[in-house]
């Protein structure tokens, strides 16, 4: 990287990709998000300041992974590009998988940003995208190990897609549900029952998904025996967090943080 220039980060994920431009020093410049299919993307990076280098997160595929390597070459030729992997040990952060290359690299760069935020603390991470998936993080920074489910859209779907009676719902419509319900917040007292299909199924995904994270939230507070942070985020997280019945903590930018303390570990060992 150039001394001095700001990295670009870009975090592909399998429904919409996101992307900040940052200082060194981990200040923010500028950032947004491109849709997968979108044409005019290009024009979102026109007015920005030319990066010293690229660091890329994808769990979306190798077509996303060129898409976004034309659009670099377009808008700054010969821009340095580094896509990164899960590896053993990084930015003070272990990785407990069997295969740690295996882990997904969104999942790593998280982890890497949420015990920077949180340092010294045990945490259980949960993100609600495409895939809800939890990590639990030790406050010396080893990864334990992880859960992936159905995200709260993908379960919706799969029901009305694969049960002849049931409706195919989409996330907006879900969420009008939820928000005239009114009935799925946190201080909600005694269990919902809704009155009508459309509801039980937006209803009832959200409280598997919240359900989920309360178990697992409790079942590692007792194995450690430590208070532990609940930390969530992804773009299904106010329809998750409305159903939780467990203290937690908003972070939207994990991956991004993740990735710009990658990159700044990256230039020190490198010298830059």
């Amino acid at each position: 990287m150039t001394n001095g220039a700001p990295y670009l980060l870009i975090d592909a994920g399998n429904s919409r990709i996101k992307w900040a431009l940052v200082r060194a020093d981990g200040a923010r410049i500028a950032s947004g998000a491109l849709a997968h299919d979108g044409a005019e993307d290009a024009l979102e990076w026109s007015n920005l300041p030319t990066p010293g280098s690229a660091w890329l997160s994808n769990v979306a595929g190798d077509g996303v992974a060129a898409r976004i390597t034309a659009l670099l070459a377009t808008r700054w030729p010969q821009l340095p590009l580094t896509t990164i992997r899960a590896c053993a040990r990084q930015c003070g952060v272990t990785n407990s998988y069997t295969t740690p290359h295996a882990l997904g690299s969104d999942r790593w760069a998280g982890m890497i940003g949420a015990h920077a935020a949180f340092p010294g603390e045990p945490l259980l991470i949960a993100t609600f995208g495409t895939a809800t998936t939890l990590e639990a993080l030790r406050a010396d920074g080893c990864f334990v190990g992880g859960l992936i489910a159905p995200g709260w859209t993908l379960m919706m779907r799969s029901l009305g897609e694969h049960t002849a009676q049931l409706p195919t719902l989409d996330a907006d419509a879900a969420r009008g549900l939820l928000d005239a319900g009114g009935t799925l917040q946190a201080a909600h007292r005694g269990p919902f029952f809704a009155t009508d299909t459309p509801r039980s199924l937006s209803a009832g995904c959200t409280l598997a998904q919240a359900g989920l994270i309360e178990r697992m939230w409790r079942d590692l507070q007792d194995e450690w025996q430590v208070p532990v942070r609940l930390v969530v985020s992804g773009g299904a997280a106010d329809e998750v967090t409305s159903a939780l019945k467990v203290p937690h903590t908003r972070h939207d930018s994990l991956v991004l943080s993740g990735l710009a303390l990658i990159a700044a570990e990256r230039a020190m060992q490198r010298g830059a």
